[in-house]
Order: C-alpha cells, then sequence, then structure tokens
C-alpha cells in the first residue's frame, strides 16, 4: 500500500465563511481532507454551506403557445449562452438554431434542413465558440457546422465517429477554442467504446481521449439480436453507471455511481469528491415496474426472452447524472425516491407504452471547484434534465415543459432557503 498523508481537517466556519451568501445559515460542513500521492480527497461528513435547499427562482422565459414563429419551438435539443447573456435554441424539429439577446429579443435565425452549407441534416448539441461563432453538431455526419463571426459565413468540421450509439453530450470548449465532441466507436452492436474527439480552433481533429473510467461494466442482462446473430447487453435499471463530463479547462469530470466519489483530474493532479449519503431505497413496486418494463422491451426483439441477469437493487446508487457549470462547480444529479403515477398517454395497443410510470423528482448536489459541498438544490415543477441545463453560479437556464408539453428556455437565478443570493 503506497504512503498516505493524512490532513484530516473538520472543516465548519473556514469553508462556511467562503460562499456563505445572504441566504445561508448553519455552521456548515464538516470535511476531511486526505492526500493520497497525487489525488485530494475532500469528504463531506455532514452539514453545507448554504445550511438550506435552494431553488430556482424564474428570472427570464422564452418561448410562446402562440406568436411569431421563432418564439415557437417544436423540440429543443439544446441550448447554449454566450458571455453577454445571449441565448441560443437548437431546435430538433426545425433543424435550425435561434438567437436571442439576455433580453429575450429574437436576434437571427441559423441553419435550417438539408445538406448544404450550414444546413443540419441531423440535430446534436450546440456551443459558443471564441469570437462569437456558433456550433451546431451533425452527429449521423460526424460534423460541426460553425456560424459566423460574419453574417451568412459558415464552415463544416469533420470528426471521426462510427458508433451505432450516439449519446446526448454537449459540446464542449476548453480556454484554447478547441472544441470537444461525444464521438463514440464500436466494433460491434453493444460493443461501444466512449471517446471524445478534440477538434482544434481551426476545426482540424488533432486527438481522441478515453473518460477514464478503470475496468467498471454496469450490471446487465442479455438479449439476442437476430439482425445481428449475437447477444448485446442491455444495464439492469437502477444500477451503477459510468459517468462524465468535462470542466471548463478541457478535464474529465468522472465518477461511478457505485459510490458517492467524483474524479476532478487537472495539471497537478486528482481532486475527489466524496459523500456520506444516506441510500434511496427502491419498493417491490418500483422493481415489479421496471423488471416488467424491460422484459416487455426485450421480448420485442426476443420473443422467449427471460430475466437472465443481476436483480434489480433494493437501493438505488447515490447520482445517475454530472454537470460542470461555466464557473467549475459540479452540480450532481442525485437519484431520488420515485412515485407511481398515471400515464396520461397511455396507448395499450403500444407494447412499450405503460399505463403507470415512476417519475423521480430532480434534485442537485453542487460541489465548488476545490470540493466544498454547497448544498442542493431542488428545481421548480416543469424544470427539464434533457436537454443539458447551463449552469453558471447562481445562474441556470434550462429548458421547461408545462402541462400542455410547452417548451420553453427560462434563465433562473439560484435562491437559498427564503432568501436571495
Amino acid at each position: 500500500m503506497p504512503p498516505r498523508t493524512l490532513t484530516s481537517l473538520i472543516i465548519a466556519t473556514s469553508l462556511a465563511a467562503c460562499d456563505a451568501g445572504a441566504g445561508a445559515s448553519g455552521a456548515g460542513p464538516d470535511v476531511v481532507v486526505e492526500t493520497r500521492g497525487d489525488t485530494t480527497v475532500v469528504r463531506t461528513l455532514s452539514g453545507n454551506v448554504w445550511g438550506a435547499d435552494a431553488t430556482l427562482v424564474p428570472q427570464l422565459s422564452i418561448g410562446e403557445v402562440e406568436g411569431p414563429e421563432e418564439f415557437l419551438f417544436g423540440a429543443i435539443g439544446s441550448i447554449a449562452v454566450d458571455d453577454d447573456g445571449r441565448v441560443y435554441v437548437l431546435d430538433r424539429q426545425a433543424f435550425n438554431v435561434r438567437g436571442f439577446d439576455a433580453d429575450g429579443a429574437h436576434i437571427e435565425t441559423l441553419g435550417g434542413p438539408g445538406e448544404g452549407p450550414g444546413e443540419l441534416s441531423t440535430t446534436g448539441s450546440i456551443a459558443i465558440l471564441p469570437g462569437g461563432r456558433v456550433a451546431a453538431q451533425d452527429p449521423l455526419n460526424s460534423r460541426i457546422q460553425v456560424y459566423g463571426p460574419e453574417p451568412n459565413e459558415t464552415e463544416a468540421w469533420r470528426y471521426e465517429s462510427g458508433a451505432f450509439v450516439l449519446p446526448f453530450k454537449p459540446l464542449f470548449v476548453d480556454p484554447l477554442g478547441r472544441i470537444l465532441v461525444a464521438a463514440p466507436q464500436s466494433s460491434a452492436p453493444g460493443d461501444v467504446v466512449e471517446q471524445v474527439a478534440v477538434l482544434g480552433a481551426d476545426g482540424v481533429q488533432q486527438d481522441t481521449l478515453i473518460p477514464p473510467h478503470g475496468d467498471f461494466e454496469p450490471p446487465s442482462v442479455e438479449v439476442y439480436v437476430p439482425m445481428f446473430e449475437r447477444s448485446v447487453t442491455s444495464p439492469v435499471p437502477l444500477t451503477a453507471r459510468r459517468h462524465w463530463t468535462l470542466n471548463p479547462d478541457g478535464h474529465f469530470v468522472t465518477g461511478v455511481s457505485t459510490d458517492y466519489r467524483i474524479d476532478l483530474e487537472g495539471d497537478a493532479g486528482v481532486l475527489r469528491i466524496e459523500r456520506v449519503y444516506e441510500p434511496v431505497a427502491v419498493s417491490e413496486a418500483e422493481r415489479s415496474y421496471h423488471r416488467e418494463d424491460t422484459t416487455r422491451s426485450m421480448r420485442l426483439t426476443q420473443p422467449d426472452w427471460s430475466w437472465n441477469g443481476p436483480l434489480i437493487p433494493e437501493t438505488k446508487p447515490p447520482f445517475r447524472g454530472l454537470i460542470s457549470g461555466r464557473d467549475g462547480r459540479i452540480w450532481v444529479q442525485l437519484w431520488t425516491e420515485a412515485y407511481p403515477e398515471e400515464n396520461e398517454d397511455y396507448d395499450p395497443d403500444n407494447p412499450r407504452s405503460d399505463p403507470v410510470t415512476w417519475p423521480s423528482p430532480l434534485r442537485y448536489d453542487v460541489f465548488d471547484s476545490d470540493g466544498t459541498y454547497l448544498g442542493a438544490v431542488v428545481p421548480p415543477e416543469g424544470f427539464a434534465d434533457y436537454p443539458q441545463p447551463i449552469f453558471d453560479g447562481d445562474d441556470v437556464w434550462a429548458v421547461t415543459r408545462d402541462a400542455l408539453g410547452v417548451e420553453r428556455v427560462v434563465h433562473f437565478r439560484l435562491q437559498v432557503g427564503g432568501g436571495n443570493r
């Protein structure tokens, strides 16, 4: 076992003072810090800086039920925000990107359906490049359409990708102006290797990176696919997964949700965030729902399929997603207790439709870039976790969906307890 230096620090008021804000209360987090080689572990035992759960208060909404076409969204697939608060929205139905100023006024529409210069035949994610250029991913064609900086100026940047499955990952832009795009490769169906293509500021691919997950493989079941003449695997519901995102500095943020442990790569080593947590129980009814749903789905491919993998667990993993904010904060999407809800769109003739669903309310843990646990955020009703929200300090931009399914992009401000920050 390698030598280990223990800096066992019980940090309370010192961490609480770093970013308490106007609405915070309490003594702050109880933390142990350890140094293990080039890895610094910040483990929160209890408490947090804010002292109370935070919510998100709407500041501006873009999108209408009726009105000018540029404010009517069909299916929002990605959003991006520049340093001046301008908001860009990718509409997967219209195959275009619409730009709005910080007050919500429409300023431009980019792209459109097609194969020509600046046009999109498929839609992935968008990002803002240095100089105000807008990048839109056309994933099935393994290219990125770049708009600007001059009006009607476009470029097409190519990258290597060959996967059968395309993850819904955002585009990342690092301080050097390089763009990083999820570009998985696959030698056979079901054997997908997650990787990231790195394109320079000139659009030429420079490198390919693989997130450092170790050798973890999620618990899975197998199904035989006649088309491929082989079996492929599918993860068991509510089990641990590999998660990754990229920090604004271009380094990976990774975690395997077997434990509450998240690694932030850096030039000087790794910062590991850990937190003591109470596992969320899975009821027998929820386990039955997921087992029946998986079985029904598998039998569409293999009619005689029966369960052939690990059982659905009795507790959920600690987290289900990682997002790095533009300011370097880490937002950890948590697993929460689910509840049964009648499916108003249930179609008994559709084998993939369920009469009852089990939604889990959204909740995020938020950590500062040094591993300090700031607290939890409970978004309001209608807040969507897809497409990925934009987090920047106390400002959040996200898609919302109302009871009629109307989509809008909303600028929120974080509020702790009953006070403003």
